[in-house]
């Protein structure tokens, strides 16, 4: 019998990633298949880690479609820019890692940062499952869970953010 291969993808913020990465090599632990999916730019910045880490977990790099000098601190254009570029390329990249010989190859899970929940969509498609996975403070997890009502409530502005 094959073991889970696990696809996980973090939101490319260090607090997304490393939880996530923590939460991988548990299932490392427990015989599972991880292939880490992180963004370019973020590849050259974990290059220690990713080395370090050796085989436990493989890692895909798939482009943030942003521009090298694009500053990835502006949130709003991160999210746009990784909604408008990666799913086409996940799941391409999905079909190619399936395509490879043996059952341990194949994907039968995704793990996904809840706002990177698009990814599911994607993984659905292939009849893939998947879980969302919130790796911030319960707290952050009802703030933003509560925006919408605030939103319909009239208590923020859903254009400026503002009250």
């Amino acid at each position: 019998m094959s073991h889970p291969h696990f696809l996980v993808i973090p939101y490319p913020i260090l607090g997304h990633m490393n939880p996530l990465l923590q939460f991988s090599q548990v299932l490392v632990q427990h015989g599972c298949k991880i292939t880490f999916l992180i963004t370019e730019f973020n590849q050259k910045r974990m290059k220690n880690t990713i080395e370090h880490l050796g085989t436990q977990v493989k890692f895909v790099e798939l482009p943030d479609g942003l521009d090298p000098e694009d500053d990835r601190s502006d949130q709003p254009k991160v999210i746009l820019s990784l909604r408008n570029t990666v799913p086409s390329k996940l799941h391409n990249l999905i079909k190619d890692i399936n395509a490879l010989d043996g059952d341990d190859s194949k994907i039968t899970c995704l793990v996904v940062s809840k706002n990177m929940g698009w990814a599911l969509e994607v993984g659905h498609k292939l009849g893939i499952k998947g879980a969302l996975l919130w790796p911030a403070s319960a707290t952050s997890l009802a703030s933003f869970e509560s925006i919408p009502s605030l939103i319909h409530d009239k208590i923020i502005d859903s254009e400026t953010g503002k009250n």
